[in-house]
């Protein structure tokens, strides 16, 4: 990338892609500050308030007047804008001249579900606050959950209300936000640099191996030389990077340095996805365990307390920070499968019903206990169809059985109930 100096006199005008309200100043200050610091958030308020009263775009400023207002150097000026680069709240634009000119193209903060659900700005966060302050925000941000099961709803739809005309189509500026910029320090150059060419082949450092690369970097603090040493003990023997053995060295390091990991596992569903409080049918709170454990202590009570193998870990880790699947999507699919396969894991037949709910958009745990009926009744029919003997239809969890609310449940029944119950 060119190399560019700033100077007082450099010129910059601020264009607004986005649509920005009192919502997104609260959201840079309590979400993205933690993270990028107040320069940072100062800087994106300063050019926000730059813009004219339409809020579209700015005259032209220089940037002695961001140096006026901030009281600080063009150098922190600068820091707080790569800053802001790199976790999407803005873009910028470059033209050189006798006095250079600037463009920052302005975009929205992440709402506050998608900041929390994000695998790495929700992982940063806890890791600079703190847990007590992250359940502070997250409780500051709930959604109010309201128990409407005896209520009706009546509310009119639009064509209830108005009478259809033909309005022309305006193209309107709606809300945008920018993919998540990593700031990454890992030196690429050197790492290719350090390992000879006859152990590692160049085409292994693909773009999605660097992508990976710098997002292991982000989330366990590894600086270039010791991603190095990890790279070199995750070769193969055609020279390429074995991406699990990566990442399973990444976690070692961390948990050997720091004693825990920072990882989803431990985290439970996110509050504005969690079903209304005051449900208390059996089925109702069955949903409830399934929302305020936590895939990590879920997976545990299967083991009856005794922690989980690093591999059955690792397969959690996937499904919640590959396939970004919320936990108490995760937790369902776990006891569904374990049920299914006479409490066998199998990470190949999990990844794939991952898959499916991942691709249908599954991200609350009544969605997730739904599909799995829906699917192994679809697989039932298949089977009735085909007239297959001496098949045995497999067991499934009890909160398929229908008859749940009623006293007719069988012994077994109970005792799975009373077992899922007490997590």
């Amino acid at each position: 990338m060119k190399l560019v100096t700033l100077l007082p006199a450099d010129q910059y005008v601020v264009v607004n892609k986005t649509i920005l309200t009192e919502i997104d100043r609260k959201n840079l200050i309590h979400l993205y500050e933690p993270i990028i610091g107040f320069s940072a958030v100062s800087l994106y308020l300063s050019l926000w308030s730059d813009l004219d009263r339409l809020e579209i775009m700015s005259r032209d400023f220089t940037h002695h007047h961001l140096m006026s207002i901030l009281k600080c150097s063009l150098d922190v000026i600068k820091q707080a804008r790569e800053a802001l680069e790199g976790v999407g709240l803005i873009k910028t634009y470059y033209k050189e001249g006798d006095i250079n000119s600037y463009v920052y193209e302005l975009y929205s903060p992440l709402s506050a579900a998608e900041f929390f659900n994000n695998p790495i700005l929700n992982i940063v966060l806890y890791n600079n606050v703190g847990e007590e302050e992250y359940n502070f925000l997250k409780k500051m941000y709930r959604k109010v959950n309201i128990d409407l099961k005896d209520y009706e709803e009546i509310t009119k739809i639009l064509n209830e209300t108005f009478e259809s005309t033909s309005v022309p189509l305006v193209e309107v500026k709606s809300k945008e936000t920018l993919p998540l910029n990593i700031l990454s320090d890992i030196d690429f150059d050197l790492i290719l640099s350090s390992i000879p060419k006859g152990i590692l082949n160049e085409k292994a450092m693909n773009k999605k191996m660097r992508e990976l690369i710098v997002n292991l970097a982000f989330i366990y603090d590894l600086d270039t030389l010791k991603m190095i040493e990890l790279i070199r003990a995750s070769l193969n023997e055609r020279g390429g990077i074995d991406r699990e053995v990566l990442r399973k060295n990444a976690r070692k390091h961390y948990q050997f340095k720091c004693g825990n990991l920072p990882t989803l596992i431990y985290r439970v569903q996110p509050e504005y996805l969690k079903t209304p409080i005051g449900d208390n049918s059996k089925k109702g709170r069955i949903i409830g365990v399934f929302e305020n454990t936590s895939p990590y202590d879920f997976l545990k009570s299967k083991y009856h307390g005794v922690n989980p193998p690093s591999t059955d870990l690792k397969l959690l880790e996937t499904l919640l920070i590959d396939l970004e699947l919320n936990p108490a999507v995760v937790n369902v699919l776990i006891d569904y499968v374990l049920k299914k396969n006479n409490n066998k894991l199998n990470h190949r037949y999990v990844e794939t019903i991952a898959g499916q709910w991942k691709r249908s958009g599954i991200k609350t745990a009544k969605e997730a206990m739904d599909i799995a009926e829906k699917e192994h009744k679809k697989m039932q029919k298949t089977t009735d169809k085909k007239k297959v003997k001496n098949v045995t239809e497999s067991p499934v969890p009890i909160w398929f059985d229908k008859k749940l609310e009623k006293d007719e449940i069988s012994e077994e029944e109970a005792k799975e109930l009373e077992e899922l119950l007490r997590i």
